[in-house]
């Protein structure tokens, strides 16, 4: 019997994980990196469709809707912006309802349909007797039914992409045990490769889709993203066998509430100076949290009212009953509140360099596309500068893992390099830099523009390629914030909310959409007086570009000391061992 307990052990998954089927996962057979490179290159895929379509998305509405600057950057906000905040739609039905794969299936066929009707809406704009869509022929005014399918269809994308994009994260970090040596190492990496991943769809988009759509050529771009958003799509499919699943937890926001609702009747209930008085679920029932407590911690006192146990919430001889989990909670289910609290601050942290990283598809490509593009004889789309980024993104994660985390873990003698919190932080500081070496270059650009001459539009002597190092340094700044936070905030979400946490990080991206849209609105409100065009006018040789760069990096400068008060008073999630209050029968 014995001999039969411990091969099941060995057979088995040790974090609970299922198969589709429901029954325990069978390590070999199931999940680790057979699982995590399909899903690996299913996140390249649909990276280089959603970024065929968004990378030149703001040179679409300038050339072929006819807008200015400033709203077409503000469109591309507001649009990138919309794009994340349905990443809380997709991890809500996530850990709720559907679970991640259902979830991913269902948002990925949404990003197809999205595809297929931009594709479509194209030949609506775009059918003229010259042609019209490219820096020389700029297209005129269309039809309200044509911008309402366009706009139907970018949206169509937003939402597709949106629920996908935290759940297929969350959902390959399931492929890994973490209560497993080996695996739990590989799920770190995953995160980094996740990212990389990304990147590299990018890669594509920025070039080669980046250089026909910056032609005019829109057709070809939107028919190829949907295309590889379909092989995406397919190849999910084709790997269902061998996926890991967890169970979905329940609505969180009913946990979320019982518990605040729990702790305001008992305002004024003396909280037992011995948190182990508490009351705690145990074994089998343990909270729907995947057989883990969450261990108390100090700090928001007054939540743990709502785990002390009166006589009104349970009556000892009727021990088949449950309390009322709106009048008693676990300590497990209060901890996950105070998890949650906890991380907001951090997360707020994060959205101001998100407003940096979103320059890069806005006022980047407009800046880059007032410089000298051409260079003997072949011209470089504005957008394609983007892939000195993916390459410094590629560098960066390879240098942080195989030389600035050993040297670091030498230094500290532990384990580990340097933490989530330590790398975002760096991130923040190298955003700094970036907007500097951004304001340097427009600076130069714009003296250049004056002497060369005063009189013509949007055009400047200076090399495009001075863009690079700005691009390099977001990249680096990518790979410290984005991947730290993308860890960080999976390996601190409650265990009944791991698609939450990854909403987060794509969440502070929304967030930073929406700023920079304000921020742009705001300055260009108080920079335009009388005659002056304002910093960021069609025109970008009359304006001030340069100066909006500044702004950012005080602001981002700011940003970076508040962060590092909230990540020092930041209490990470401590969880009992697996297993521990489960007997095995």
């Amino acid at each position: 019997m014995e001999e039969k307990i411990v091969h099941r052990q060995e057979e088995c998954t040790f974090d609970g994980s299922v198969d589709r089927h429901g029954k325990p996962a069978i390590r070999a057979r199931s999940g680790s990196w057979a699982a995590g490179i399909i899903l690996l290159v299913n996140q390249g895929l649909a990276t280089l469709a959603f970024f065929g379509v968004g990378v030149n998305l703001v040179l679409f509405l300038t050339r072929v809707m006819g807008q200015d600057n400033a709203s077409a950057a503000n469109n591309v906000s507001k649009w990138t912006g919309t794009v994340y905040i349905f990443s809380l739609l997709g991890a809500f039905l996530s850990d709720s309802y559907w679970g991640r794969y259902k979830t991913c299936a269902i948002f990925q066929l949404i990003f197809v349909i999205g595809l297929v009707s931009l594709s479509l809406s194209s030949y609506l704009f775009l059918v003229k007797p010259n042609g019209c869509g490219d820096a020389e022929t700029p297209c005129q005014s269309h039809s309200t039914l044509h911008l309402s399918f366009f706009y139907v269809s970018i949206y169509l994308i937003a939402l597709g992409n949106g629920g996908y994009q935290p759940t297929i994260a969350t959902f390959g970090a399931d492929q890994f045990d973490e209560d497993h040596p080996k695996e739990s190492h590989s799920k770190v990496a995953f995160f980094s490769y996740f990212y990389l991943a990304l990147n590299l769809g990018c890669l594509f988009s920025n070039t080669i889709l980046g250089y026909y759509e910056d032609k005019g050529i829109w057709a070809i771009g939107f028919w190829a993203s949907t295309g590889s958003a379909a092989v995406a799509l397919v190849l999910f499919l084709a790997g269902t066998p061998m996926y890991r699943h967890f169970t979905p937890k329940g609505n969180p926001f009913s946990r979320f509430c019982q518990v605040i609702i729990a702790a305001l009747r008992k305002w004024k209930v003396e909280i037992p100076s011995n948190h182990d008085e508490l009351y705690e679920v145990h074994g089998t029932d343990l909270a729907d949290n995947g057989g883990r407590k969450i261990l108390h911690t100090r700090g928001f006192i007054f939540l743990d009212r709502a785990s002390i146990l009166t006589q009104k919430d349970y009556k000892p001889e009727e021990k088949a009953d449950f309390p009322n989990p709106w009048h008693l909670c676990s300590v497990t289910q209060v901890e996950e509140v105070k998890c949650i609290l906890r991380l907001l601050p951090i997360w707020l942290c994060t959205i101001l360099y998100s407003v940096v990283f979103t320059q890069m598809q806005s006022l980047f490509v407009e800046q880059g596309a007032a410089m000298k593009t051409v260079m003997s004889g072949f011209h470089i789309p504005p957008a394609s500068m983007s892939s000195f980024d993916i390459l410094s993104v590629a560098t960066f994660i390879f240098f942080n893992r195989r030389i600035l985390d050993p040297v670091v873990a030498k230094f500290k003698k532990s384990k580990r390099g340097l933490t989530e919190l330590q790398r975002m932080g760096i991130g923040l500081i190298i955003a700094v830099i970036a907007m500097i070496s951004a304001g340097a270059v427009e600076h130069f650009r714009l003296q250049l523009a004056q002497e060369d001459c005063p009189s013509c539009t949007n055009s400047s002597s200076l090399s495009i390629f001075w863009q690079v190092p700005q691009y390099v340094l977001i990249g680096a700044s990518e790979v410290f914030m984005y991947v730290g936070q993308l860890e960080f905030f999976n390996s601190q979400a409650p265990d009944g909310l791991k698609s939450f946490g990854s909403a987060l990080s794509m969440t502070s991206i929304s967030l930073g959409n929406y700023v920079s849209s304000l921020i742009v609105t705001i300055v260009m409100k108080v920079s335009v007086e009388d005659d002056m065009p304002g910093w960021i006018p069609r025109n970008l040789n009359k304006g001030h570009l340069d100066r909006f760069y500044y702004l950012l990096a005080v602001l981002t400068a700011a940003d970076f000391v508040v962060y590092v008060l909230c990540a020092r008073w930041y209490k990470y999630i401590r969880f009992e061992e697996r297993g521990k209050n489960i007997e095995l029968i």
